[in-house]
């Protein structure tokens, strides 16, 4: 994209810093710069008419004879066009409202000033400082000034015209340069505005981007360990109840716990690997479990104690491979919790069932062999439930889980699997 050539300069850039320097000190200490435009307007303008007078002036053809006033009355005159100027810029309206009626005094009394050039500034200030509802009625007010001032110099033999016309045309050429400065200055505040609200915006995305990962990674994180520990704590106890009476059963039970644990192990570093900067790009490819991955599952539940029976209708490898991560993670919660409530011995039965429009994914355990009903939780639910909601919430679904028949509990997920006609946008 070409840029400008102006602001690549390096004296533009040098200008740029001064102005924002100036900004800076001007913010910090308003009055410097309202004393020096007052101290500049009295040496450009009035100190002239005190060392040299203001008697008659113009071309030959056009003799202008004003009123002679003495100096205390001159410098008077002088300081009350000059002095409002200092509030210029806090009180634009009253600084114009003073400087126009010492202007139309001095007029009335037949006298001309440089320092008339201070009601142009006022009207500058206004246009740019003051509020626009003043501004139309201060315009009325400068043309009738300006039409007083034409009627006196009409006298010299220039027309009234020409004078409006000289006179209307410094008027306007004034607060037209402060409408332009006021409408460059809201527009730079509307973009600096703009900026820090989008700079608002994107630390936010980021923080919000943040916490969704973080959230990701302990359900995932959840999902592993939490499922992997409990059928390894639950293998070790049986493990070592039975060394004694069957070293095979013990046996078999160690090699469960070593590939449960090497499974785990697998699926942390698939997902730490991920989580780094410069991660292994082998666990890039690693897929995620899926439906597939049911049946070593539930052959890993077997292992620990309880019985375990899956059931599959429909075509489910069919399915998007985030739904079956979904669906994976649902069973293997519920399982989980199955064990960990209701004991090595209970019973679970797992039916997964696709067609068309919806997959449905049901676990349904028997409870404990003491018939006693698992306890609720106070707050309603768990981080694993929470977890299988997020989860099913993701692609559309929702996930129910309560009491079921007798002592046992039942986890039912649906989802349903039409594609969205808006595409995804609301």
């Amino acid at each position: 994209m070409p840029t400008d050539a102006l602001s690549g300069h390096p004296l533009y850039g040098r200008l740029a810093r001064i102005g924002q320097r100036l900004r800076e000190a001007d913010r910090a200490h308003p009055w410097v710069l309202d004393t020096t435009v007052v101290a500049v307007v009295f040496l450009l303008f009035c100190l002239p008419d005190l060392v040299h007078g203001h008697g008659d002036g113009g071309p030959r053809e056009h003799r202008f004879t004003f009123a002679r006033p003495p100096l205390p009355a001159t410098l008077a005159l002088q300081m009350g066009l000059v002095v409002p100027l200092l509030w210029r810029r806090r009180r634009p309206t009253a600084a114009f409202a003073a400087i126009m009626a010492v202007f139309v005094l001095q007029w009335s009394l037949g006298v001309a000033l440089r320092a008339d050039a201070a009601l142009l500034v006022a009207f500058y200030s206004l246009a740019l400082h003051g509020r626009l509802r003043h501004l139309a009625w201060a315009c009325g007010v400068m043309a009738g000034a300006m039409a007083l001032v034409a009627v006196e110099v009409s006298g010299g033999g220039l027309p009234v015209g020409d004078a409006l016309f000289f006179l209307g045309s410094a008027a306007t050429a004034a607060v037209a340069v402060g409408i332009a400065v006021r409408v460059r200055r809201a527009q730079l505040a509307g973009l600096r505005e703009r900026a820090a609200r989008l700079e608002i915006e994107r630390d936010q995305r980021s923080r919000l981007a943040t916490a969704t990962e973080r959230t990701r990674v302990a359900r995932e994180m959840h999902d592993i360990i939490g499922h992997n520990l409990s059928v390894i704590i639950t293998l070790a106890d049986g493990g070592a109840y039975a060394v004694q009476a069957s070293p095979e059963r013990g046996r078999e039970a160690l090699q469960l716990i070593g590939e449960t644990s090497r499974q785990a192990l697998g699926e942390l570093r698939r997902m730490l690997g991920v989580l780094r900067d410069q991660a292994d790009q082998s666990a890039e490819f690693n897929p995620q479990p899926g439906v597939a991955d049911l049946d070593g599952l539930c052959a890993r539940i077997r292992a620990a104690g309880p019985q375990v029976v899956y059931t599959v209708s429909g075509d489910p490898d069919g399915l998007d491979r985030g739904v079956q991560l979904m669906a994976y993670r649902i069973v293997q919660e519920a399982l989980t919790n199955a064990l960990k409530h209701a004991g090595p011995e209970t019973g679970a039965h797992v039916t997964l069932t696709v067609d068309a429009a919806r997959l449905r994914v049901r676990v349904r355990d028997s409870g404990p062999p003491d018939g006693v009903r698992r306890p609720v939780r106070p707050d309603g639910e768990g981080h694993g439930l929470a977890g299988m909601r997020e989860r099913a919430a993701l692609y559309g679904g929702t996930v129910t889980a309560g009491p079921g028949p007798g002592a046992g509990w039942t986890v039912e997920a649906e989802l349903d699997l039409t594609p969205d006609p808006t595409g995804g946008h609301p």
